[in-house]
């Protein structure tokens, strides 16, 4: 056991959309990522997500409403919803899910991350 800074390890991230591993309990990853503008359209058929906004902006576009996420705010997308993240510049967010969940939901696209580094 032994304390997290996370301020420390958002100092570590440089590429925008790619989530690091920073801890994990009971199958669930909890992942830390930088983002910026528009990410693509998906849904994880079988896990919900969580995305904690630590600083900036995040939309999250549905196919019929739009949520929007400030600091300090979370938003669960259910299993099975398909959705887009929309962020400002320099979003900071937290995400946890279980460590079996596909970046992009099995969509092809350059921002796929196959294997999400711990840090």
């Amino acid at each position: 056991m032994k304390t997290i800074d996370l301020n420390e390890k958002y100092g570590l991230i440089d590429a925008k959309w790619s989530p690091h591993v920073v801890a994990e309990l009971n199958g669930q990853q909890v992942k830390l990522a930088k983002i910026e503008g528009e990410f693509v359209w998906h849904a994880h058929e079988l896990e919900d997500e969580m995305f904690y906004v630590v600083q900036g902006a995040l939309e999250m576009r549905f196919r019929n409403s739009v949520q929007n996420v400030g600091p300090g705010q979370m938003i669960v997308v259910p299993k099975g919803v398909e959705h887009c993240p929309v962020a400002a510049p320099d979003t900071w967010i937290m995400l946890v899910e279980p460590a079996s969940t596909d970046h992009t939901g099995g969509v092809d696209t350059p921002l796929r991350v196959d294997r999400c580094d711990s840090i």
